[in-house]
């Protein structure tokens, strides 16, 4: 059974644990504000390039080969800007997933040695019934563990998929600008 200290020292870790993934979800949301700043400042003062540059122009064909000269670039900013997104995401769930997984061991390790407290403390003739519950727990503990891995490997045959995507989108747009 828990002492009252070890309950106080469960939920004091607990707290830690919250105000500090609280804390890394702020710092997400303040690389994204601070991306979008960067990337509308951008944006801006290119738009107004532009339109420099389209107020300068003498004939048609100058035109289309502006607009075209637009397109690549355009398109590896895009990519670029969805690529730091997608880390800062990543990242921040990263910190989510560390916590996470760092509590569950914690817990199945308080919880293992609760078993074996039972287990040693059990009336004679229990044998049978302690190893059930000694193979639950075992059977419990792999499907976690196949749960964490799955996720895992998920999250990146994930990031393989977009790195394809965003590789695929930036080269169509340099082929389709070789074009015009």
């Amino acid at each position: 059974m828990m002492t009252v200290e070890q309950v106080m020292a469960s939920h004091k870790a607990n707290i830690e644990t919250l105000f500090g993934l609280t804390s890394k979800a702020f710092e997400g949301v303040e690389k994204i504000v601070e991306l979008n700043l960067t990337a509308s400042k951008a944006a801006l003062s290119e738009v107004s390039n532009h339109t420099q540059s389209v107020l300068s122009v003498k004939d048609a064909q100058e035109l289309l080969a502006l607009q075209s000269g637009l397109l690549q670039p355009l398109a590896e900013k895009t990519a670029a800007y969805s690529r730091h997104l997608y880390d800062i995401a990543t990242g921040t769930g990263a910190e989510f997933s560390k916590a996470f997984e760092g509590q569950t061991a914690d817990a199945q390790k308080k919880f293992l040695g609760l078993v074996d407290n039972a287990a040693k403390n059990a009336p004679a003739g229990s044998e049978a019934a302690v190893a059930v519950m000694k193979s639950t727990v075992a059977a419990a503990n792999n499907a976690l563990e196949s749960v964490q891995k799955a996720v895992k490997q998920a999250t990146e045959v994930a990031e393989a998929n977009f790195n394809a995507v965003a590789a695929t989108a930036t080269n169509a747009t340099k082929a389709t600008a070789k074009k015009r």
